[in-house]
């Protein structure tokens, strides 16, 4: 199978090997050993490292673990790798993906954002702010068809007074229906309208309170619909 992919993270296997968890542009997310990677001498140098874009030849056995045979770089990122911040905010990234979609099926749109994400990183390392990670999380919800609901009330849809939000309802609540919702301020209901309709590079700012809720609300709609936990965003700004 030749396809390009983004390396999310790394699992050392045995004396030599390694297991990379790849998040493919075909395949959605796969697992892939790479034989004597680890080797002083490895056909592979550097390259199969978590953030790397590469293209990539993986066979396809028996088992559900390809095998690397080939992999180019398209992309190393190596400016991020010299910032903490933007290394940091790179790795969240990559677990978000690794987290919300765990199939191999194919969502070419999450390749592609997590591209442009990593890409930012690599450019400008400042850009990696907590807003951006929240902006990128919510860009994923809607990638994954869980974008709350804030334009009405999730649970009667109601326009007015909304004044809470609600996981299992899937969005922001009215007075009426806030009964198990969480408060949600309107900085923090603009910050996830306008996160949602801009481009990433255009993550909008916030402050302290409303960046908190937004990510309450973005880990309670990951919670009850994609039955996962998030690891909190960065708490740098």
């Amino acid at each position: 199978m030749k396809t390009q992919a983004v390396v999310l993270r790394t699992i050392r296997y045995g004396e030599a090997d390694r297991v990379l968890h790849l998040y493919t542009q075909d395949r959605g997310r796969v697992s892939a050993m790479a034989k004597g990677v680890r080797r002083t001498k490895t056909r592979f140098g550097g390259r199969l490292e978590p953030f790397f874009r590469l293209d990539m030849v993986l066979y396809e056995g028996r088992s559900d673990l390809l095998t690397v045979t080939s992999a180019e770089t398209v992309d190393a990122h190596a400016r991020l790798r010299t910032d903490a911040r933007a290394l940091d905010a790179a790795a969240r990234a990559c677990d978000a993906v690794s987290r919300l979609f765990e199939t191999a099926e194919p969502h070419p749109a999450v390749y592609h954002l997590l591209c442009n994400e990593l890409a930012l990183i690599d450019r400008d390392p400042a850009v990696a702010t907590r807003a951006n990670q929240l902006a990128f999380r919510l860009k994923l919800l809607l990638a994954a068809g869980l974008a709350p609901q804030l334009a009405a009330c999730a649970s009667c849809g109601a326009r007015e007074h909304l004044t809470g939000f609600s996981g299992a309802a899937g969005g922001v609540v009215c007075t009426a229906c806030e009964a198990n919702a969480f408060p949600l301020g309107q900085d923090a209901h603009r910050f996830m309208a306008e996160a949602l309709g801009r481009p990433l590079a255009e993550a909008p700012s916030a402050d302290e309170r409303a960046l908190r809720q937004a990510e309450r609300a973005i880990a309670d709609i990951a919670e009850h619909h994609a039955h996962t936990r998030l690891r909190i965003a960065s708490p740098r700004q």
